[in-house]
């Protein structure tokens, strides 16, 4: 039997903007869906660090509970922001077309570059990537989503601010002072929205898997498995972006130091017939070239 597919989805502007993406992709397929915004606790509280709030999935959590509760059917993600392990119950139901992996510096002028400087984020992968190349600069915390971002920015007398270029494509808020960081390697499945599901809904699985990407999802399981071999959570300064070219895929990744002075990158290729535990045999290879011990100073110095 039919039924209306409710899409659960937190109510900023982009989040808003992905969700009813997902539901015009569902509605141009015959399915009847409803949108069902929530506040998630990563939107609420915007005066703490996300790393010090010690939760892993802040900006997923509460739909998490409002999907295992029967409040919404499905819920759609930045798949950045989903932690590697799901809730028991809840599943990976499809992986859309991957946007714009950049991040971008929004700036107000570049002299500061080659001098002192004050650059803003959220992230602490951009914070210890950006201190890894501007070590003299000073980087501090900003939170809220990406309309507010933008605004604090304007309002403070900092240099600038980093963001993923997708988000601002997304709801068209990119200005024209912008840089693109290309040195800078992204979030696991950065630019990737992800759409989840309870795990014994046939119905709605069945349906999104209309909507999979496959070289996308193949390049994100690859970034998170990496991530996930890493134990970095979501917190962890981790980059990680893997690419299709031909029949092979590229891969590069990357951890950081909290205060970007040590750096252990990979950089491998596989043919894509290979590609199973590719991430995590990357992993493996930063994790045994001092990685292990990195992670652990990194898990103490967060605490």
């Amino acid at each position: 039997m039919a039924k209306t597919i409710r899409i659960g989805t937190r109510d900023s502007e982009l989040a808003l903007w992905q969700a009813n993406m997902v539901q015009k992709k569902l509605t141009n397929l015959g399915y009847d869906t409803k949108l069902v915004p929530v506040k998630s606790t990563g939107d609420l509280v915007l005066d703490t660090p996300l790393y010090e709030l010690g939760i892993t999935g802040i900006f997923t959590k509460t739909l998490d509970v409002a999907m295992l509760n029967g409040e919404v059917d499905i819920a759609v993600h930045s798949m950045k922001d989903v932690p590697t392990a799901l809730p028991k119950g809840i599943v990976e139901a499809t992986v859309l077309e991957r946007a714009n992996v950049q991040d971008i510096l929004v700036h107000k002028g570049l002299g500061f570059l080659e001098a002192d400087g004050v650059i803003a984020t959220g992230s602490l992968r951009r914070k210890a990537q950006w201190l890894h190349k501007y070590p003299k600069h000073d980087v501090v915390d900003l939170r809220g989503n990406v309309n507010t971002r933008m605004q604090k920015l304007t309002d403070n007398h900092w240099n600038g601010a980093i963001f993923a270029a997708a988000g601002l494509e997304r709801i068209n808020l990119k200005p024209e002072n912008y840089i693109t960081l290309d040195w800078m390697i992204p979030a696991p499945a950065q630019g990737a929205m992800l759409v989840v599901a309870k795990e014994e809904d046939m119905f709605c699985l069945e349906a999104l898997a209309n909507l999979n990407h496959e070289a996308s999802e193949i390049c994100v399981h690859i970034e998170r498995e990496f991530l996930r071999e890493l134990e970095g959570g979501c917190t962890a300064p981790i980059g990680a972006l893997a690419q299709i070219v031909e029949n092979t895929i590229q891969f590069k990744g990357a951890l950081f130091s909290l205060d970007g002075k040590h750096k252990i990158e990979i950089s491998e290729e596989v043919s894509i017939d290979d590609a199973a535990s590719f991430g995590k045999r990357c992993a493996q290879k930063v994790l045994n070239n001092g990685g292990r011990e990195l992670m652990k100073e990194i898990k103490l110095n967060l605490k």
